[in-house]
């Protein structure tokens, strides 16, 4: 509990920092937002959205979840899909992994977690659907960050295919699709070249993102 009062601390002085910078800021905010991103990412504490890419409270509009997956009977993230493009009308969707992430480790090993296992068994897909090219890869820790990759351009072939997106295509909308890793161990962003714009990219861009080895 002896944590509690001390994040109350914090929050208090951090809303002093931001008032002394922009005393209109928060009255700013409380008018609605307006961000062009929606954020998709892992859930993992080292990577929080806005920190990395620079951006403040208002920008981006952010759904986390275990190893940013993205499926069609998940009800959870297609509402925040539907919402940041129906209503919010956001130009860019990023679906940002990251390299040693634990769910993909999970999946690729075929560890016993839990409850979770369901969830990553969308991983375990993708790791199947791309074995020949993983088998490959004869150092394990190149293979799983290989497979990082591989599953946030699964996922963002997700979102390109959701009814919310082909859409928003569909009506002119100005709509991108981008799949984007970061690593921890230095804090840099990859892009993963999966950007996707238009129903007629898709398939083009997939075999771009899936032949191209962005792991070094």
């Amino acid at each position: 509990m002896r944590l509690l009062p001390q994040l109350m601390a914090n929050n208090r002085a951090w809303a002093e920092s931001v008032l002394k910078e922009d005393p209109e800021f928060f009255a700013h905010l409380a008018k609605g937002q307006k961000p062009e991103i929606l954020w998709i990412g892992c859930a993992d504490s080292r990577v929080p959205a806005n920190q990395i890419i620079g951006l403040k409270p208002g920008d981006v509009f952010v759904h986390r979840n275990i190893a940013n997956v993205v499926v069609h009977s998940d009800f959870n993230c297609q509402s925040v899909i539907e919402y940041a493009v129906s209503v919010l009308r956001v130009k860019h969707i990023i679906v940002c992994g990251h390299y040693s992430c634990g769910g993909v480790k999970a999946a690729a090993e075929d560890h016993h977690v839990g409850l979770i296992d369901g969830w990553l068994r969308h991983i375990r897909d993708v790791r199947q659907k791309h074995d020949d090219l993983l088998q490959r890869i004869s150092s394990d820790e190149k293979r799983i960050d290989r497979l990082c990759e591989l599953n946030v351009v699964e996922q963002a072939l997700n979102v390109s295919h959701s009814t919310v997106v082909q859409e928003a295509w569909a009506h002119g909308q100005q709509l991108a699709v981008h799949g984007w890793i970061y690593s921890i161990n230095n804090g840099l962003i990859n892009d993963l070249n999966v950007t996707i714009d238009s129903p007629s990219e898709i398939a083009t861009a997939y075999r771009v993102a899936v032949d191209h080895d962005h792991h070094a």
